[in-house]
């Protein structure tokens, strides 16, 4: 996600869960070639195992980005097809490409050959007046053709304009069935789901069906929903972390951001949403919001912030109150 999953949002969300694949934002591939390779690929051990987005048509680009990522530690190079947004499109890349299926083959191809990373695709069911069943089927049988057999499919389809990026990811409706049939007809294929699915619960069932699910901006507002993600969907026998252990790994990294003269502000407007839902939680937004872009901000603002939390949300394990649909409950 543009301007959200950045290495610090990266960080908060890996005190939340260890096991779940994080992305970078999308990364264009000319960047990399021409700009700061370090800058724009670096990021903290302690972020991973994250995959990186990278946006481009251009083959030749793309196979020289991939070529470092196993360098900077990505466990999985991903390729844009997704966004919808003019300037994405005007650089011809994102969601437009899916009328170009054979582009998007040379591009996989060229990356595949590049790195010995897993390299994978995120797209839509289909774009514009371009969205029938048929013609997302003739997409992935070309692109999985070129090596490809990792699919992350927003269950949306994508118009190149007449909307925004916020109303595309709003207003065509979401047809999960479309992906669920995708993956009965390609079952040699890795298919992920992506497009409104807000809680665990909704990602479990539509794990019945498909190997994966991408959770965006869900996440990014109400990140606690991950909590669980580690033991009920790895299988894993982590304990489910409380939010001050949380913050207490929030200070620390904000402790490490502050010797290095990072501004606090990096850090602080990812995480507003770690007591979405909670009381307190509006005090701790508006404590991060009003103190966080002060000079000298650091780990101040957040015991500041915490404090406004009453002890029982902040020690309280997602076993305790489990997120159902939206809504909370206490556990019997």
């Amino acid at each position: 996600m543009m301007d959200r999953t950045d290495r610090h949002a990266r960080f908060f969300l890996r005190l939340i869960s260890r096991r779940t694949l994080l992305y970078t934002e999308m990364v264009t591939a000319m960047a990399v070639v021409h700009g700061d390779a370090e800058r724009h690929l670096a990021f903290d051990a302690r972020e991973s195992p994250v995959a990186l987005q990278l946006g481009s048509s251009d083959p030749k680009q793309l196979a020289y980005a991939a070529s470092l990522a196993e360098s900077f530690g990505y466990v999985e190079v991903n390729l844009n097809v997704g966004c919808p947004s003019d300037k994405v499109q005007t650089g011809r890349f994102g969601a437009c490409l899916m009328a170009e299926p054979a582009l998007v083959a040379e591009c996989c191809a060229a990356m595949i050959a590049a790195t010995p990373l897993p390299v994978t695709v995120k797209t839509r069911i289909g774009i514009d007046d371009r969205d029938s069943y048929e013609e997302l089927v003739a997409f992935v049988d070309k692109v999985s053709a070129a090596g490809v057999s990792s699919f992350a499919i927003h269950a949306r389809k994508a118009w190149l304009s007449g909307l925004s990026p916020k109303e595309n990811r709003e207003i065509p409706p979401l047809d999960y069935p479309r992906v669920h049939r995708l993956k009965q007809d390609f079952p040699h294929l890795e298919i992920a789901i992506n497009g409104g699915v807000l809680t665990l619960d909704a990602a479990r069932k539509h794990l019945r069906h498909l190997d994966g699910v991408m959770i965006g901006r869900a996440a990014y507002d109400d990140p606690y929903i991950l909590a669980r993600a580690d033991r009920d969907v790895f299988g894993g026998d982590e304990i489910v972390p409380t939010r001050r252990e949380i913050v207490d790994g929030l200070i620390v990294y904000a402790e490490e951001l502050a010797q290095a003269r990072v501004p606090f502000h990096r850090l602080g407007r990812h995480i507003h949403g770690l007591f979405a839902g909670q009381a307190g939680g509006r005090l701790w937004r508006r404590t991060l919001a009003e103190q966080g872009h002060k000079p000298g901000a650091g780990p101040d603002v957040l015991r500041a912030a915490v404090a406004q939390i009453p002890a029982a949300v902040l020690d309280a394990r997602d076993d305790d109150a489990i997120r159902v649909d939206g809504a909370i409950r206490a556990a019997g």
